[in-house]
């Protein structure tokens, strides 16, 4: 049988069958000292436009749930009259408006809420829309507080601003098939569909790994290879269409056959002004300009600096389609551990999975495990401490993540591996019997009715290492070569680094808003 939280671990898992009902629950944010959070990033909305979703990201300093009945308000007060904030109409949702400039959401139904960060605005389809009267340069606060029984209310104030609208286009799709290590250039191109010329672009990259930047530029930013966004100054009239190409590389390391998938979205500089406050606030980064000099865009057909808000955000996208052909796999190798000591004594295992190469491991866009390792506890130890990314398994039953006693646990890893990268974590075992040469085993690559997982391995012979305690003369363990160590692997390596992309902390949402995905604590070393 399930318990609920194991049901929720395995959920983020897309693990296939039933899921049976249990009683344990994550501890009520009622019962508990844990801390609460509530952010809205800043918003800059269209005179004249529909409006947009606020996104509403929700936090806590440890897992909670958040009890029947909690609400969200939103107090707009300081903008009466020139926006407005209402449910959208038929949505559903539980949203009244007691007096004029407040909105109060009421959930009811509990709520679990994780570390990190979650965007909670799909509870309740609120639209925050200018009215008749608003104008080009009109501003105002907008409070959102989160209330609840038994919850310490918080708050969060964030700046609306009314700017003149403007319709970027980000034109069609690139599709392309390349080997790894090819490098190719991709177009860049945005039009202005609206009446008025915008004064300046910026647009964001969501690339996966492996699509590496040819160039640094100037008025580009990057995480190591990774082009994450530029700026331009260039004024788009009404009608025209700009554009530029962009160099790239794919990257030598590419699984193949595979895909590479990159998003990008243009913004007004309001837009992006906004959305950079969002990733400040949140310990996010979009990089460092590049030294390679100034991108331009340029104009490819004619027509005949306030705030300014994109009026039709559907058509702000476009992507970069790569189709990785040959065949270019990868040797995932397991790591296990040597360990000693005395009856009573606690030792460490850091066991966990080294990335031989020659491919890099990228489940980044369908947020799935690189792989799922088993892990069986010697004889005559016990199992005190366990990762959060473990459970108990016996048979068809699973226990809750972390559980400690079991004799074998099932483990998940990130998302991302580097070829040449380390995943490690750490098993602390209480050695309750001395027996010489007590062995388990730390096997990588193992069957699992999930989503991800990684069953193309080049040498499955070293898909298993032992986790060996006490060992006498000549017996072999750590990593599967015979020479693992046990010891405790320093957080290092490239794939620590991958912020604001598909693979890492930040995500753009769409319309108006931004979401965070929580990254699972599993140590990188390269």
């Amino acid at each position: 049988m399930l318990k609920h939280s194991t049901r929720r671990w395995l959920a983020g898992l897309g693990v296939a069958g039933a899921i049976v009902a249990a009683s344990a629950s994550p501890a009520s944010a009622e019962d508990t000292d844990v801390k609460l959070g509530v952010y809205t990033p800043n918003l800059t909305i269209a005179a004249g436009s529909v409006g947009k979703y606020p996104d509403v990201i929700l936090s806590a300093s440890a897992p909670v749930v958040l009890p029947r009945g909690f609400t969200v308000q939103y107090d707009y007060t300081d903008l009466v009259g020139k926006v407005t904030v209402k449910e959208e109409q038929d949505s559903g949702s539980d949203c009244t408006s007691p007096s004029a400039g407040l909105v109060t959401c009421t959930i009811h139904h509990e709520y679990d809420l994780d570390e990190g960060g979650t965007n909670i605005a799909g509870l309740f389809q609120v639209v925050v829309a200018p009215t008749d009267k608003a104008k080009d340069g009109d501003s105002g606060k907008l409070i959102v507080t989160l209330n609840g029984s038994g919850l310490k209310s918080v708050s969060h104030d964030a700046t609306v601003r009314v700017g003149e609208g403007v319709d970027l286009d980000a034109g069609p799709e690139t599709n392309l098939s390349l080997a790894p290590g090819t490098k190719f250039t991709a177009p860049l191109k945005v039009s202005n569909a609206g009446e008025h010329t915008a004064k300046g672009a910026s647009v964001l990259f969501m690339n996966d790994y492996g699509l590496n930047a040819g160039k640094h530029y100037s008025n580009c930013t990057y995480v190591g290879d990774s082009l994450r966004s530029c700026q331009f100054t260039e004024n788009l009239p009404a009608g025209a269409t700009f554009g530029t190409t962009l160099p790239y590389v794919l990257g030598k390391d590419a699984f193949a056959p595979g895909f590479k998938y990159g998003e990008i979205l243009w913004m007004t500089p309001a837009e992006f002004e906004d959305y950079q406050g969002y990733l400040d606030s949140r310990g996010g980064t979009l990089g460092k300009p590049g030294t390679d000099g100034k991108l331009d865009l340029t104009e490819e057909n004619k027509a005949s600096r306030g705030a300014q808000a994109d009026t039709n955000p559907d058509n702000d996208w476009s992507s970069l389609a790569v189709t990785v052909t040959g065949e270019n796999s990868t040797d995932l190798e397991a790591i296990g551990a040597k360990l000693t000591g005395k009856a009573g004594d606690k030792v460490k295992a850091a066991v966990g999975v080294r990335n031989n190469g020659p491919a890099t491991l990228d489940h980044g866009r369908a947020g799935s495990s690189i792989t799922y390792m088993t892990v069986d506890v010697p004889k005559g130890t016990s199992a005190v401490a366990v990762p959060k990314s473990c459970a108990p398994v016996e048979g068809d039953n699973w226990g809750e993540p972390g559980e400690p006693g079991a004799r074998q646990y099932r483990c998940y890893f990130e998302t991302f591996l580097k070829a040449g990268d380390e995943a490690v974590m750490d098993f602390e075992l209480r050695i309750d019997t001395v027996i010489a040469n007590a062995t388990g085993l730390v096997k990588v690559n193992v069957p699992c009715k999930c989503d991800g997982g990684f069953y193309k391995d080049l040498k499955p012979a070293n898909d298993t290492a032992k986790l060996l305690v006490n060992a006498t003369g000549g017996q072999g363990g750590g990593d599967g070569d015979g020479d693992g160590d046990g010891g405790t692997l320093p957080i290092t390596g490239e794939s620590t680094g991958l912020i604001a992309g598909i693979g890492g902390l930040l995500l753009v949402a769409g319309v108006g808003g931004y979401v965070i995905t929580k990254r699972r604590k599993t140590r990188f070393v390269a």
